[in-house]
Parts: C-alpha cells; sequence; structure tokens
C-alpha cells in the first residue's frame, strides 16, 4: 500500500489531534471507518467498584505483554476469581486469557438461554443458526451460566468488587422476565463487561467535529453510496453498520470506494459488493 502511494500516520487521533472540520476542508474526499468502539455498560449497584472493567479495557494490555510493550498487565486475573459478562465472541477472548493468566476460576454469564446442538426447523439453511458454540477458550475450563441477569455488585470495605449477584430470567410473552427465588451470589474479583458496542466512540470529537448525523444505535448514518450527512465524507464497516464481523467491513470498505468514485468523477466501474441495508441472512 505504501508503494501505491498511501501515506500512514500512526498515534494520530482524528477529533483530538487533528480537528475533524479542517481535515474536510484539507481533503476532497473523507473515509471514516473507525469502528463501533464505545461499549455496552452495566448501570447496576455497586458498578463503579474497582475490578470492574470493559473487555478492550482489560484485553488489549494483555496483548500488550505478550508483544513485550509491557512487562506485566495492569489489569490480571492471576489468582483472581473472574467473571465475564457476555457470551458472545469476546467473551470468550476474556475467558481464554484469564486462564493463561492464572485465574482461580472463571465463570461466563450469558442473559440469553442457551442454544441448541443443532439447527432449529425456524434457522433454515442458508440463514444463520444460533447453535451452542464451544471455542478452544472454553476448552480450556471455566463455567458457562445462561438465562441468567445481574442484579448488582457486591464489594469489600476498599471498593474492590468481591461479589456478583445474579438472578435467573425466562421469556414470558416475548420478555425476560426474572425468576422470583433463584438470586444467589458467585464470587468475582475480576469482572469483565463483554456485552457488545452502541456505536462509535463520540468523545473524541470526531462525529461532533465533522457534524455527523447518528442513528438510534449510535451508528452514523450513510445513504445508498456509503455516503454521510456531509458532502464528501463516507463511512464504512463497523461505525456505519454497527459491531459486525471483518468480512463486512471489507465488503464495505470497497463498496464505499466506489461511492467515493462516483462522487468524485461522477461515475465508478468500480465493484460494490454490498449496499448498507445488506444483513446476514437471520430470522
Amino acid at each position: 500500500m505504501r508503494a501505491e502511494g498511501t501515506k500512514f500516520r500512526t498515534e494520530t487521533e482524528i477529533g483530538r489531534d487533528i480537528d475533524a472540520a479542517k481535515l474536510r476542508k484539507r481533503y476532497d474526499a473523507v473515509v471514516i471507518a473507525a469502528g463501533a468502539t464505545t461499549s455496552r455498560d452495566l448501570p447496576v449497584p455497586g458498578r463503579e467498584l474497582n475490578g470492574i472493567h470493559f473487555a478492550m479495557e482489560y484485553l488489549p494490555l494483555a496483548n500488550k505483554v505478550q508483544e513485550g510493550d509491557l512487562t506485566t498487565a495492569p489489569i490480571t486475573a492471576a489468582g483472581k476469581h473472574v467473571v465475564v459478562i457476555g457470551g458472545g465472541d469476546t467473551g470468550a477472548d476474556c475467558v481464554g486469557t484469564a486462564h493463561r493468566q492464572g485465574a482461580a476460576s472463571v465463570t461466563q454469564l450469558e442473559i440469553m438461554p442457551r442454544p441448541g446442538d443443532e439447527r432449529n426447523a425456524n434457522q433454515p439453511w442458508p440463514t444463520f443458526p444460533m447453535l451452542y458454540k464451544v471455542t478452544s477458550a472454553h476448552e480450556e475450563g471455566g463455567e458457562r451460566l445462561y438465562s441468567v441477569s445481574t442484579s448488582h455488585f457486591e464489594g469489600d470495605e476498599d471498593g474492590n468488587v468481591q461479589w456478583l449477584h445474579l438472578i435467573e430470567v425466562e421469556f414470558k410473552d416475548g420478555k425476560l422476565e426474572q425468576k422470583p427465588g433463584t438470586e444467589r451470589r458467585i464470587p468475582a474479583q475480576l469482572v469483565t463487561l463483554a456485552m457488545g458496542f452502541t456505536g462509535t466512540d463520540q468523545k473524541n470529537g470526531l462525529v461532533e467535529q465533522f457534524g455527523l448525523e447518528l442513528d438510534q444505535r449510535g451508528n452514523i448514518v450513510r445513504d445508498a453510496d456509503f455516503a454521510t450527512n456531509v458532502p464528501g465524507v463516507f463511512v464504512a464497516g463497523d461505525a456505519g453498520r454497527g459491531q459486525s464481523l471483518i468480512v463486512w467491513a471489507i465488503a464495505e470498505g470497497r463498496s464505499a470506494a466506489r461511492g467515493v468514485d462516483r462522487y468524485l468523477a461522477g461515475a465508478s466501474e468500480l465493484p460494490a459488493p454490498i449496499r448498507p441495508t445488506d444483513r446476514a441472512l437471520v430470522v
């Protein structure tokens, strides 16, 4: 990419190190591919206790240790009872990392019921089936609890989390309801929140400085050409789609390139693999 003329500027954050409005004036077109980095929080009593972290606060530090950038991780599971809230891939990463750091125990919580081992009849091919998955991280150990919701955290006198209180839930009339009498607590000296993301980061000024319009999910609004409400500014990947897979981001990048080409040249022969409204086949 460098040989083709691409210039890379690392350790530079748009909205903080460079004013987004000035960037727009300097270039004929700008493509935002900033991802969906705003983690979904858990606003329950005790959330402020020490030892409760977003997954993306915990995982990158562990990577930096492996890469040699840090000698020890500022947040570690060593010798601790770890609870991972969230049953997705990010949660599985937390499970595996906690085991490798020497956790005393690892428990993963999921608010939804346990998926089946085989494809359900109401999820025929080629729709994406909701199946019970055992990743390499899960093979390393730990316990997985389904249909449970966190009610609050309990800490010690020094403000460190020690216990997580949960309650079982079930679907009634299409809604999750708590099951009375199922409350209990489990040890938790490190808690990671891996419950997904709620949109692109709005704290760094990128959205505000560009003057971008957001949808109800916190994603940047775009039209059929991946263009935002600001002329010359386009968006591709999770910043516009929401939390998704890398294959969708790659396809969106190519499609957004066609939109940029059309904007600059009036027409384009570049391929556009997908539309902004395309989604995975689910039921």
